[in-house]
């Protein structure tokens, strides 16, 4: 049986990862005694990376490529062992396959809600959760502070330490940002971008490379998600016309289905088209200033007994601005517009 068991250490001369299944990132290579033939042949397909550990110690790295094991191609071991000449005979190391591939569709999120300071809200507490992919692109460093000398290695157990470090930093990635929170809570992919930006140093001191990050969802106080659907809303109402159109359209199909049908929908419409260009007018100072020199009027039209008096056109100026019907400055512009009249 020992001699049996000699033979079959001398003729291990075939080294590859050829069945990786999904999920393993680490895989080590069955020997007999650990023992491998002079001249034995070492695989290593794309997506996977090869690792020589001498007594615990890394020795040389293959990367995807056909290799004959010889102290030629071997230079590490070749040190660490001191051997100077071409040896003959087998010898011991352990080896070990990592796999490289993309790691997609990874989960995160926040079990507890985490909280982070804010330039707007000061202390906002939020819960979270998204998608990430990664891959293994430094197998030294991965065994060195990850897997050790296990025998296998996968992602089931990478992943919860992965997840720590990504609920562990999200706080200090939003608060250092220097973007307000809200900004960023109306738009995930920002916000996304500044996790990333922390996370993959991290990432990279475990041999381990951040390749996408996602928020999907993001779940807050009910007062902050008051304040953003706020927010949104005066961004929508920043072109009255347009906003008087939309509610127009909304009301459509609403009015359909109420008693009367269509029947009074022309005189809501055009209710609201009115007092939609009343406001715009409003805030247009030029309309305000052409419809009191004469122009447009939304006012009554001034009697003929004084009508192109400039001293009664100033008096009804001076009046809208008391009422607060007009700013200061239509005031201003509307008399320098009479005043040019006057003396021109």
């Amino acid at each position: 049986m020992g001699l049996f068991s000699f033979i079959g250490k001398q003729f291990v001369d075939v080294i590859e990862w050829d069945n990786q299944p999904d999920g393993q990132l680490m895989w080590r290579f069955p020997f007999t005694d650990n023992e491998i033939q002079y001249g034995a042949q070492l695989t290593v397909r794309d997506g996977q990376i090869a690792v020589f550990v001498n007594e615990g110690q890394v020795a040389d790295v293959f990367g995807a490529g056909l290799y004959k094991l010889e102290t030629r191609t071997l230079p590490v071991l070749t040190n660490l062992k001191h051997w100077d000449k071409l040896f003959a005979s087998p010898f011991k190391s352990d080896v070990y396959f990592f796999s490289t591939r993309l790691q997609l569709g990874r989960k995160w999120g926040t079990p507890q809600p985490i909280t982070i300071r804010d330039s707007d809200f000061g202390m906002v507490r939020l819960r979270a959760f998204g998608m990430y992919s990664y891959k293994l692109t430094d197998a030294q460093r991965f065994y060195t502070t990850i897997t050790g000398a296990n025998n296998t290695y996968t992602v089931d157990q990478l992943e919860p330490q992965l997840r720590n470090i990504i609920v562990a930093n999200i706080s200090s990635a939003l608060g250092s940002s220097g973007v307000p929170f809200i900004d960023m809570a109306a738009n995930q992919g920002l916000m996304a971008d500044k996790i990333k930006a922390v996370l993959s140093p991290l990432f990279v001191n475990y041999g381990v490379e951040l390749d996408a990050f996602v928020v999907e969802n993001v779940s807050l106080p009910d007062e902050l998600q008051k304040a953003i659907d706020t927010r949104i809303s005066m961004g929508m109402m920043g072109d009255l016309n347009k906003f008087t159109q939309y509610q127009a359209a909304t009301a459509i199909p609403l009015a359909a289905q109420n008693e009367g049908g269509m029947a009074g929908i022309g005189a809501s419409m055009a209710a609201g088209m009115a007092m939609g260009q009343t406001m715009a007018k409003a805030f247009n100072p030029s309309a305000v200033s052409q419809a009191v020199l004469g122009g447009e009027s939304t006012a009554p039209a001034p009697s003929n007994s004084g009508g192109d008096d400039p001293s009664i056109r100033l008096e009804k100026l001076k009046g809208l601005l008391d009422k607060g019907l007009i700013s200061q400055a239509d005031y201003d512009n509307a008399k320098a517009e009479v005043l040019k009249k006057l003396m021109g």
